[in-house]
């Protein structure tokens, strides 16, 4: 078995991988969605979602295994990293990288692989989202570009969760020792560092990249614009349509 080498900027790559704090978390629909579309796009058995730890490969999501995570000396995935062009093996037994490998010679008994790499912005290789099958086999030009849109997806949730945990640490340390936003218990105003009530709109959006849009609420409606729901009602009625509250949206 041909173990494959360390990249070059293993460090790095590793760093990025912690950065999004994913290692070891439960099953998310969001990736088993995917997982379960590669396995059925490109007609295999096994499809994982496999991120390349410094002593292993663990499992986001899985489809057709059992197994939570393998040895990384063993890992076809740990091959594809090394570059950000999808690793096809069409048939492990004629390829002597893994002709020997464990996962060919034992369960799941790999014959197929293809593992295409997740690259995040800043070209770090964290993992693969890769098919297999126990037969030899091959991926349609069709089915290459559908697992390339779907790695990145992959990557897209990847981004989005490690902005959202960044996000709420920065409001958690921002200006209260205590990790508190303080509020107006009346009007849901937030107060500043100056110690200005502001809109918490207002507040978030200075600390974040955050946009909003705004609105009325139906409670907010009855009991500020009577007038303009008893004439919206009336207007309902007089067409003989069903008489609901409105949703009142109304667009920065």
């Amino acid at each position: 078995m041909k173990t494959a080498l360390i990249p070059e900027f293993e460090q790095e790559r590793l760093k990025a991988l912690s950065e999004y704090r994913i290692l070891g978390t439960r099953p998310e629909q969001s990736y088993d969605d995917i997982t379960h579309m590669a396995s059925l796009v490109c007609e295999t058995p096994i499809a994982l979602l496999s991120l390349v730890d410094s002593e292993r490969q663990w499992f986001k999501s899985k489809v057709g295994i059992e197994a939570e995570e393998t040895p990384r000396d063993w890992s076809f995935c740990a091959h594809a990293i090394h570059t950000d062009q999808p690793l096809i093996v069409t048939d492990a037994l004629r390829d002597e990288r893994f002709v020997d490998n464990p996962l060919v010679c034992g369960d799941p008994k790999i014959r197929f692989y293809a593992g295409f790499p997740l690259n995040n912005d800043a070209e770090h290789r964290i993992g693969t989202l890769c098919v297999i099958d126990r037969k030899p086999s091959q991926l349609s030009g069709n089915q290459m570009q559908i697992m390339k849109a779907l790695s990145r997806q992959v990557v897209s949730f990847l981004d989005l969760r490690k902005r959202s945990i960044n996000l709420l640490e920065s409001f958690c340390s921002e200006s209260q020792p205590s990790g508190i936003i303080s509020t107006c218990s009346y009007c849901r105003k937030a107060k500043d560092e100056r110690g200005d009530w502001v809109h918490l709109d207002q507040y978030l959006a200075k600390r974040s990249t955050l946009n909003f849009s705004h609105g009325i609420c139906d409670s907010c409606i009855e009991e500020h614009f009577p007038e303009v729901l008893e004439a919206w009602q009336a207007e309902r009625r007089e067409s003989g349509q069903d008489v609901q509250k409105p949703a009142q949206v109304i667009s920065d």
